[in-house]
């Protein structure tokens, strides 16, 4: 899962922003790396078991109920941490992260419903639990592209700057 964060990341820069090499922000990469690695596994792993004891496995129904609360009551604070652990993780002050929260939560949230519950109900009806992460990360290479622009598209990136030489 934290190569396919950090995959996202490295896409959304090369692919949807179009940045030259020169201008690759690896720090940024690493970000999503850790995220992915600490919290987005841990956090989704953790969920699908538990919807997995609530609502138990298997079509239908079932995977509908797993989908709604999936993303009712899951994908919503979810992604409101994510935003506050990225500005934390990016150094901004509580101020800031509030203020992007702000910006970008609707935007995402509303992309999230508009493609999620398709994956999700193929992934809770036809997936054994034992694999339903690792099929929704692999779709997530797209989402987690799509939210490292979401969350980077206004932040700019300062030029490199040519040393300074004396000459006497």
């Amino acid at each position: 899962m934290c190569t396919l964060t950090g995959a996202g990341d490295l896409l959304s820069q090369f692919f949807v922003e179009k940045k030259p090499a020169t201008q690759y922000e690896w720090q940024r990469t690493a970000r999503f790396f850790a995220i992915g690695t600490f919290f987005i596994g841990p956090s989704i792993t953790k969920w699908y078991r538990v919807l997995d004891v609530k609502f138990g496995s298997g079509k239908g129904i079932r995977a509908l109920k797993k989908v709604a609360v999936d993303q009712l009551v899951f994908a919503p604070v979810f992604l409101g941490v994510f935003l506050g652990v990225l500005g934390v993780m990016q150094g901004h002050r509580p101020q800031r992260i509030q203020n992007d929260i702000k910006k970008n939560y609707k935007d995402i949230i509303l992309t999230c419903w508009s493609v999620w519950p398709a994956v999700q109900i193929c992934n809770f009806s036809f997936v054994p639990l034992n694999y339903q992460v690792l099929v929704a990360q692999t779709f997530a290479l797209v989402w987690n592209t799509y939210l490292a622009w979401k969350t980077n598209k206004d932040t700019v990136v300062p030029e490199p700057q040519e040393k300074l030489t004396i000459n006497k």
